[in-house]
């Protein structure tokens, strides 16, 4: 096995992306269109950081597991990582389905009065009869844990073949990557998804027929690998695109709000804005995978912490953000007592959750999918 190599960048990019995901599902609460519970008043200027948000911030991470995948592939062999991915993602998820993704539900049921009495009848008697959303039995915001498992298992031979059997691709993609826009390339299977499959099936997150984004979201999960299997053309490359992809994403974004403003639709204009939404998606992956590469790629304690804390803060916070939100939702407080209401609850509930009694009883770890701490 060749010996573990760590890029602290990543590790910081995966903490922050995922925190991200805490002020995303907040804004959920407050966006116009559908969420689990709402708040008494929506808010229509939300919307616009909330689509900027939501066009990259699932597309990197499964990049960033990718990424990941490529390094723990260096110190494992296939049937060594695939029991490791069973063991982080699939325990974790039947879990989360079992005891943390419940109480979503049924506040979402209190909220809009289809169920009434305490929890503990709720999951004693409804909790687990039929799927979500004429039942309750849902992985909710876990969806993210089924897709990487598949994604992993499916992929990790071809993975393998690049890896160890495949220097005609591996040299191929780092000649293709070192042209000036090389790293541009990747859009156009990401535009044909948009063209060809996006119209004809909505995002569900039910793995079955949830055709585009598992196409999609595989996509990502395969570029992640691929790039980093080029080695340091890849780096070289991101280096010198980033600048140059930030003033793309600013451009195509600006845009893709004067399409959406307009509110004009036809095949032309589909195929047009499905041209910008890939450009500005994929320019936004290279300006944070590039400029964290520039200021992240250093190991500290604080890192090692949040680095661990991630996975269980992912597994919680949505239950907390619901659980608050259901009991503020309809007070006659403005935005910004309820949002901070909300964030400070989320990250404080999670972190006290995860300092004070997971890290204390070792039983639960595999349960949140934590590992031994690494030494940074």
């Amino acid at each position: 096995m060749n010996k573990k190599i760590r890029r602290y960048d990543l590790d910081w990019l995966r903490v922050i992306v995922f925190g991200l995901l805490i002020f995303y599902h907040v804004g959920m609460f407050f966006v116009p269109w559908g969420w689990h519970i709402k708040n008494n008043i929506t808010y229509d200027w939300i919307r616009w950081p909330m689509l900027f948000l939501n066009q990259w911030r699932l597309p990197i991470l499964f990049v960033i597991s990718g990424m990941g995948t490529f390094y723990a592939l260096s110190y494992r062999n296939i049937r060594q990582f695939n029991w490791e991915r069973i063991k982080r993602l699939l325990i974790p998820l039947l879990f989360g389905m079992l005891l943390i993704v419940p109480p979503q539900i049924y506040f979402e049921r209190l909220a809009n009065n289809q169920f009434s009495g305490s929890y503990v009848e709720y999951f004693t008697t409804e909790a687990f009869i039929g799927v979500y959303p004429e039942g309750n039995i849902s992985w909710h915001h876990l969806w993210f844990l089924p897709y990487l498992l598949v994604f992993s298992i499916i992929l990790s031979p071809l993975f393998i073949k690049i890896k160890r059997n495949a220097p005609g691709f591996t040299n191929w993609m780092r000649r293709q990557i070192q042209k000036p826009y090389g790293l541009y390339l990747f859009i156009i299977p990401l535009y044909l998804f948009e063209v060809a499959i996006e119209p004809f099936f909505d995002i569900t997150h039910d793995l079955i027929n949830d055709w585009f984004n598992f196409i999609n979201s595989l996509a990502f999960f395969l570029f992640g690998f691929i790039l980093i299997s080029s080695g340091e053309a890849f780096w070289k490359s991101l280096n010198r695109i980033k600048s140059k992809a930030l003033l793309i994403g600013i451009i195509a974004f600006s845009i893709q709000l004067f399409i959406w403003i307009q509110g004009k639709d036809s095949l032309l204009i589909h195929c047009t804005e499905a041209l910008v939404k890939v450009a500005n998606l994929w320019s936004w992956i290279l300006v944070i995978l590039g400029y964290g590469a520039k200021f992240l790629n250093t190991k500290s304690n604080l890192l090692a912490y949040c680095n661990r804390a991630v996975y269980p803060f992912y597994i919680l916070h949505q239950t907390i953000t619901i659980t608050i939100g259901y009991y503020i939702m309809n007070l006659e407080w403005g935005f910004l007592p309820k949002f901070m209401i909300l964030v400070i609850g989320t990250f404080g509930g999670s972190w006290i959750i995860y300092h004070c009694i997971i890290l204390k009883i070792p039983v639960l770890h595999p349960l949140f999918g934590l590992k031994k701490p690494n030494s940074y």
